[in-house]
């Protein structure tokens, strides 16, 4: 059993916290300023103190910075110089972007440092226990702490992918632009399929996105289906010409 501190109890802060005390860790305490912030770890946290950062620095053996990344690197510092990390403690941060560097004060100090990043969309509730056994944790250690680091992503249920430190930026923007560009089509689709009158359309795309996502990632672009590998350039001109008129918002000038 591991004594765990998150700083930051947001979406994917508290979750975390929460798998790993179903792991059978001790979660001594979360930070976590915001109403929602609060909420949310009494929700998944129950009976877990809700402490300053510096608090749940030092209370901790193993530290879960949970921060947005442009905040990373000063919430380091300050721990760092105000003593709240020691000599021997476990730092780790959940950005995907940054690797290692961005925890350097805290090496300077003594810590052991670890990238940990779980490629998923959190909700910030308890479906999200069941999301983390089917990601995958991105993770960034120096050789001494690999073991320790993938023992945390397979306390989750989590798969490690190791990935280099230079590297980082690379790997996020790829999850970035997969992620956020589904959820644009999809919401664009939906919008299409009101205005030509779908009473579902959630229900009405999701066979076909599901089918077209599995084959994707199977097959890449020979999973393109429909007009555009047909040739029918009658069909893609009315399509643009209904969008226009119809969702001009989708159509690009």
């Amino acid at each position: 059993m591991t004594r765990i501190g998150v700083i930051g109890a947001g979406r994917v802060g508290a979750v975390l916290a929460a798998g790993f005390a179903q792991a059978g860790h001790e979660i001594v305490a979360v930070a976590g300023e915001s109403s929602a912030s609060r909420t949310r770890a009494a929700a998944l946290l129950p009976g877990v103190p809700v402490k300053k950062p510096t608090d749940v620095a030092k209370a901790a053996d193993v530290l879960f910075l949970t921060v947005p990344d442009d905040m990373l690197a000063n919430l380091v510092t300050v721990l760092a110089d105000s003593g709240a990390i020691r000599e021997g403690q476990i730092v780790a941060h959940t950005s995907g972007r940054h690797g290692l560097a961005v925890l350097e004060p805290a090496r300077k100090v003594g810590a052991k440092t670890i990238a940990f990043h779980p490629a998923l969309t959190f909700t910030g509730t308890a479906i999200d226990l069941d999301r983390l056994t089917e990601c995958v944790i991105g993770l960034t250690a120096e050789e001494g702490e690999k073991a320790f680091a993938e023992s945390l992503a397979d306390d989750l249920g989590a798969r490690p992918m190791w990935v280099a430190e230079d590297a980082r930026t690379l790997y996020h923007a790829a999850l970035a632009h997969g992620s956020n560009h589904l959820v644009t089509l999809v919401t664009e689709a939906m919008e299409i399929l009101n205005a030509a009158g779908a009473t579902d359309p959630a229900g009405t795309l999701r066979p076909l996105l599901t089918a077209a996502l599995d084959n994707a990632l199977t097959n890449g672009d020979a999973a393109l289906t429909g007009p555009m590998v047909r040739g029918d350039a009658g069909t893609i001109s009315a399509h643009l010409a209904e969008l226009e008129a119809s969702a001009p918002q989708t159509v690009g000038s």
